[in-house]
């Protein structure tokens, strides 16, 4: 992700505080009210559609009976060079490359809704 990637932000916050309301066993609407918000604003982060502000988002987080913990580490580029590589294959190669991560990604999605993540 980079400084210019707004919506990876907005995106990662809903996903933060989407997985420690569902990890809490919480509803939206109890979140909200643990948070002093409205039900309205957490459905918003969820879905990437509002932002919070960094302040919110520690509070939201704290509702559910998490912290956020943050600190600075040098840029990796590890995203940009898988992309740069991913590029550089043959068509057919990159299909059966985004196929088979298609894959991982739903066999990861099934083992976390079976409970085992």
């Amino acid at each position: 992700m980079t400084a210019g990637d707004n919506n990876g932000v907005a995106g990662v916050a809903g996903a933060l505080i989407l997985d420690a309301r569902t990890r809490a066993g919480l509803s939206q609407a109890e979140l909200a009210r643990r948070a002093e918000t409205a039900q309205s604003a957490i459905a918003a982060y969820e879905r990437g559609g509002r932002q919070p502000t960094l302040p919110t988002l520690y509070r939201v987080l704290a509702a559910a009976g998490f912290d956020l913990r943050a600190r600075l580490e040098p840029a990796d580029s590890h995203d940009s060079t898988l992309a740069e590589w991913e590029a550089s294959l043959p068509e057919a190669e990159r299909k059966r490359w985004r196929a088979k991560l298609a894959t991982q990604k739903a066999a990861a999605a099934e083992w976390q809704a079976a409970g085992a993540g």
